[in-house]
């Protein structure tokens, strides 16, 4: 049985929450603001978390930056009550898996935690696999079974999504791929027609496997259609 922490500073929002993962399996803790949360992420090492943005004290992002920077890769489905794009793209940028903005459905936060801890399971279980084949672009050899990236000798830090992403990217090497068609098959669920998700994670593969992010060799831009991954040409 999976365990969920969800750390909201709204009580009822709790409650709706514990009810309604409970009812679909999983077991339930809670926290209501962001410095009880990381004691119990490290107490109670939960297979994932739901945090709210805006926490009394140490809100949200300050709790996921800790977690990163501790090299904590707990999935987190961030909740937020503001419109501003600007706290999800930091958010997804500081490693967040998913987010959600309030209002929404129980059903809603049941299916994507659902997506992530199957994508973190998968990505746990092929971790233990030995020997499996490399593909190799350029100076990036990638392993798909371990989740494993490397560049220049060196593995790259990668959240499970952006190597599922570079992975697609990988397998469809030279086609023109949308962000539509990224959204389906990466993220495997619907996400209202939200392509900026494909773009912010585009972006932070840029930074990571990109001499120059903004002259990229691997990742290309397709203006006014989506991206594709290219061999790189030597310069």
């Amino acid at each position: 049985m999976s365990k969920i922490l969800v750390v909201d500073d709204e009580e009822s929002i709790l409650t709706l929450l514990k009810f309604n993962l409970e009812k679909s399996g999983f077991q339930v803790i809670t926290s209501l603001d962001g410095r009880e949360a990381l004691r119990m992420i490290e107490l109670e090492k939960p297979d994932l978390v739901v945090l709210d943005l805006m926490l009394p004290g140490l809100d949200g992002m300050e709790v996921l930056k800790t977690l990163r920077q501790e090299k904590n890769n707990t999935p987190v489905l961030m909740l937020t009550a503001k419109n501003d794009e600007l706290d999800k793209i930091l958010g997804l940028e500081l490693g967040a898996d998913d987010y959600l903005t309030k209002p929404f459905s129980p059903r809603e936060v049941i299916a994507r935690v659902k997506a992530i801890l199957r994508r973190s399971k998968h990505s746990h279980a092929d971790h233990e696999t030995e020997n499996d084949e490399e593909i190799k672009i350029g100076e990036l050899i990638i392993y798909p079974e371990r989740y494993q990236a490397i560049l220049r000798g060196e593995e790259l830090e990668l959240t499970v999504k952006e190597f599922e992403l570079l992975f697609y990217l990988v397998k469809n090497k030279g086609r023109v791929l949308t962000r539509e068609q990224l959204l389906n098959h990466v993220w495997n669920y619907d996400y209202l027609g939200d392509s900026r998700i494909v773009d912010v994670h585009v972006s932070h593969l840029r930074e990571k496997i990109e001499e120059d992010s903004k002259q990229p060799r691997y990742i290309k831009t397709v203006r006014g259609v989506g991206y594709k991954l290219e061999e790189p040409i030597d310069r």
